[in-house]
């Protein structure tokens, strides 16, 4: 009977450990190892938050960037502006800045936009309107999401060419990236995207007039370029929450950036599960008895 009451709670112990283990949630979360990198790897910009501002960092670390990108679309914890001079004379646009690191066990690129990735090719007709290639494709949705199609006053490719004129495509290619985090179950990864919260305060001023036309507080994000399991997607968003925060402190503060927070996503792979340390004591001790219950039969013949 004590022989057959102590298989019993052996029995429940494993039972109960092996449970355990089932349904202990893969450790993942946040992008680890950030590293810079590209074509242009020292063109970029890390900002942290001090109160209610984005404050720029001056001559950041590999620590400074892993730090600020450890939020969420709640609490964002600053953010980091990948070919960060786009909007100056002189920018090659042939060239990118990347930032990488590791979520889930597997690598993730994300990375500023080229020319290329804009027109597919450097030939003028790919970059007019009309034209079969991602500008064109993103272009559209900008001008929808800007308010354009209501206003009657100016055609798609009036619009286009005004965008094209101001280097609208080169602004839209630097995303501030302010977090990279995953889901633990179902392995989907979000990215956050710092901008503007009322893109028409940015707009406005570089297209003159024409800018009086663009809907009061639309939304649109820079586009991220992502490589992830052997593939790449161009990440966007029309659609911001308010971060509380405005790029207010420092060398380039404007008091509107970084107060919208655009968050995009692509589907990943699950993490594998790892058991948590008590769980593996759990099971050590069961199998400890286990070598204890060997060796009193042992000692019994």
């Amino acid at each position: 009977m004590k022989m057959t009451f102590q298989k019993l709670v052996i029995g429940a112990s494993m039972a109960i450990s092996v449970s355990a283990l089932a349904t202990v949630p893969a450790q993942a979360g946040t992008l680890t190892g950030a590293t810079i990198g590209g074509t242009a790897a020292s063109d970029y910009l890390v900002y942290d938050v001090e109160g209610s501002s984005t404050k720029l960092v001056d001559k950041p670390s590999a620590n400074d960037v892993q730090k600020v990108l450890d939020g969420d679309a709640a609490h964002p914890t600053g953010n980091v502006e990948l070919r960060a001079s786009s909007e100056g004379a002189g920018f090659d646009f042939a060239k990118n800045t990347t930032l990488t690191g590791q979520i889930g066990g597997k690598s993730i690129i994300l990375s500023s936009l080229t020319e290329t990735d804009w027109f597919s090719t450097g030939s003028i007709l790919n970059k007019t309107y009309g034209a079969q290639n991602f500008a064109n494709t993103w272009f559209n949705q900008f001008y929808d999401a800007a308010g354009l199609t209501s206003s009657g006053f100016i055609s798609r490719s009036q619009a286009y060419a005004s965008f094209f004129g101001i280097n609208g495509f080169q602004r839209t290619s630097d995303p501030n990236i302010s977090y990279v985090n995953q889901n633990d179950i179902t392995g989907e990864i979000k990215i956050g995207l710092a901008g503007h919260f009322n893109l028409k305060d940015y707009y406005k001023p570089l297209l003159g007039t024409s800018g009086n036309l663009l809907k009061d507080g639309f939304q649109a994000s820079e586009v991220v370029k992502v490589t992830y399991n052997d593939k790449t997607d161009f990440l966007y968003s029309f659609s911001a929450t308010a971060t509380e925060l405005t790029n207010s402190s420092g060398v380039g503060a404007d008091g509107k950036s970084h107060s919208g927070n655009y968050e995009v996503s692509i589907k990943g792979v699950p993490p594998v599960a790892v058991p948590e340390p008590s769980v593996i004591l759990g099971l050590l001790g069961v199998a400890g008895v286990f070598a204890t219950q060997r060796t009193f039969k042992k000692a019994s013949i």
